[in-house]
């Protein structure tokens, strides 16, 4: 387990301020952000390298605040791998482990045991990122720290050895905190998303939550919501126990589901969250039915983003190329958007 509370530290003129979160022993964690944001100061605050300035951190129940790293027991990588150039490959890899048995198990787990007798200094920066991997793993730590591991690696090896880190973490029961810039990599491996922003917590929650209601539109716009829109949220109905709202701004009027408590507010809709038509349909469920004009296609691989005006403000919905053909969708074309309310969010 990793218990963080009102963690505050520095990184030069770099703060974290206030920082909070538990995470469960086993489960894999996600820190997500923007670039300056504080995530490799936090993994390095956890970690024993950076000195706490207030608040506690406690691990597997245990206030570590004040312990020296080596006492931490804790295994981490960095974004670039940080190998001893002085050693071999196999020797990195075998560098703190008392079962060097064990350690080369793990380094062929991972593909890292073709380059054992190899320089460091001839290594690619996948490769630096496997063997750092196997170091770290081989002294069979409870905790990991990660930091960027998969960066370096081409797609394919990046689906592999995430997929065989997965399966070790699941058998030996690991706790992984992991900083990522890959959303599809914090929804698939994440039991809980960490989100800084300017070395605060910006929001905590699962990813699935995350990622469908965003705590502010800052977070929705960093997250890639395409529509994100201002203006006033107000009480509109009670429908099957859920509280409609409604929202007006940015030249559209929506009714979406939450629990803003009014006023001041942000609207946001993910593309594919929208049904594209060319006529409104005779019966519909969705609380949103609203007629535009399609002022531009963009075609993404087996994807498209349709951009339609609707009053005087554009939403973005994303369809197949197969409707897009099948319904003509093209500039100056009318076109008619469906969005449930549950699909509009209000921050």
């Amino acid at each position: 387990m990793i218990e963080v509370v009102s963690l505050g530290a520095r990184a030069g003129a770099f703060a974290l301020r206030d920082v909070s979160f538990t995470l469960a022993a086993g489960a894999w964690g996600i820190v997500l952000g923007p670039a300056g944001a504080g995530k490799t100061t936090l993994l390095e605050t956890i970690a024993g390298i950076r000195p706490v300035t207030s608040g506690t951190i406690a691990l597997r129940g245990l206030d570590v605040t004040r312990h020296p790293p080596e006492q931490r027991r804790i295994g981490m990588v960095y974004q670039h791998a940080y190998l001893f150039p002085h050693l071999s490959v196999d020797e990195n890899i075998t560098y703190g482990t008392t079962d060097p048995r064990f350690a080369r198990d793990v380094a062929a787990r991972f593909g890292a045991d073709a380059l054992a007798s190899r320089p460091v200094a001839s290594l690619s920066g996948g490769e630096r990122q496997l063997v750092a991997l196997s170091r770290a793993l081989a002294t069979k730590p409870d905790i990991l720290l990660l930091d960027e591991p998969f960066a370096a690696l081409d797609p394919r090896r990046r689906t592999a050895v995430r997929a065989e880190l997965r399966r070790m973490q699941r058998e030996a029961g690991i706790t992984i905190l992991q900083v990522t810039h890959d959303f599809i990599e914090a929804g698939t491996l994440g039991d809980i998303a960490i989100v800084l922003d300017a070395g605060t917590i910006a929001q905590v929650d699962p990813p699935d939550a995350l990622f469908r209601k965003p705590a502010t539109a800052a977070l929705a716009d960093f997250l890639g919501f395409e529509n994100v829109f201002s203006g006033r949220v107000s009480s509109a109905e009670e429908s099957s126990g859920e509280r409609l709202l409604a929202f007006t701004g940015s030249g559209i009027d929506l009714i979406g589901v939450g629990d803003h408590p009014g006023g001041a507010g942000h609207a946001v809709i993910r593309a594919e969250d929208i049904t594209l038509a060319r006529e409104a349909p005779g019966t519909s469920s969705a609380r949103n039915v609203l007629r535009g004009l399609v002022v531009s296609v963009s075609r993404h691989g087996a994807l498209s983003q349709v951009a339609i005006e609707v009053g005087a403000t554009t939403l973005t919905a994303t369809v197949t190329d197969a409707s897009l053909r099948e319904m003509g969708f093209a500039a100056g074309v009318p076109a008619v958007a469906i969005i449930k309310a549950t699909a509009v969010h209000l921050c």
